[in-house]
């Protein structure tokens, strides 16, 4: 391949502090005619060229900038989603076939646009606001159809839901998922007492689930519980206890008509039994 057209035949750092350095860099590297393109894809293609590659990557880290550029409104760092486009970048060439009879701009769009948005997705909020291909689709084209900052209208949110295939109630969704914001756990140092108790979820969202003093309480509980619904068997019958052991305790439970055939009775008496006999449970461990 020619350098006569001035490619640089280096490898370019990261971006990253010095954005601005990067890019003037990359745009110093030279853009490809078709020519010079179909013959270094066609060298990685069929013979697995990393220098080809290489030099594919590089001419097109401009378009990566411009791309990356579009995705500003986020609050993002360019960097970073200069870096990201990068990696679709190389997604892309390594997929791209020469015989397809078009330029690896056209066909590294769609990679280099993916992998910024799955950042933008992962990192615009603590809370991923969009998961579903509907959602995605709305994310990133709300902002940009909504007029100003004021609330949709019904009728607006029907318009948009019509023009991006997806229901007026998924547009009102995301609209409220955008408006959202994160809040902190912790409260800022800077509060005064009262400031972080009525702000700081950690004062207030208490987690008591290993507080000892409930555990113990809650054993006490149920040891309790259990005395008690020992001694209230033992008042019952034999039969009367024979069957809420069996149709309740017991790992394999009898049916009704199970029970009904043992005592020689039909189910309904069996059913009336029971009922009596969790009633008089019920009475014995309230007044125990």
């Amino acid at each position: 391949m020619s350098t006569s057209r001035g490619l640089v035949p280096v490898t370019l750092a990261a971006p990253g502090a010095n954005l601005g350095a990067y890019i003037a860099n990359v745009n110093q590297v030279a853009i490809l005619t078709v020519e010079e393109e179909r013959e270094l894809a066609e060298r990685y293609f069929y013979e697995e060229d990393l220098d080809a590659a290489r030099q594919l990557v590089l001419a097109h880290l401009r378009f990566v900038v411009h791309i990356a550029r579009s995705y500003a409104g986020y609050g993002l760092q360019q960097a970073d989603l200069i870096q990201e486009g990068n990696v679709g970048l190389m997604k892309a060439v390594k997929r791209f076939d020469p015989r397809m009879g078009v330029r690896l701009v056209s066909f590294a769009v769609h990679w280099i646009k993916a992998e910024i948005h799955e950042y933008v997705i992962k990192n615009w909020r603590i809370v991923k606001v969009a998961t579903t291909k509907a959602q995605r689709k709305l994310f990133f084209n709300l902002r940009g159809m909504k007029k100003g900052s004021r609330s949709l209208t019904q009728a607006e949110a029907e318009s948009i839901a019509s023009d991006l295939n997806v229901t007026a109630e998924q547009v009102l969704e995301m609209e409220g998922r955008l408006s959202a914001y994160d809040a902190s756990f912790e409260a800022s140092v800077s509060d005064d007492e009262d400031e972080r108790a009525a702000h700081a979820p950690a004062l207030y969202l208490e987690d008591n689930r290993y507080d000892p003093a409930r555990m113990l309480e809650e054993s006490n509980w149920e040891e309790d519980s259990t005395e008690r619904l020992v001694a209230a068997m033992g008042r019952l019958d034999d039969r009367s206890r024979d069957i809420l052991t069996r149709r309740w305790l017991a790992d394999d439970k009898a049916t009704l008509h199970e029970l009904a055939a043992e005592y020689n009775v039909s189910a309904e008496r069996i059913r009336q039994l029971e009922k009596n006999a969790m009633e008089k449970i019920k009475t014995a461990m309230l007044t125990a």
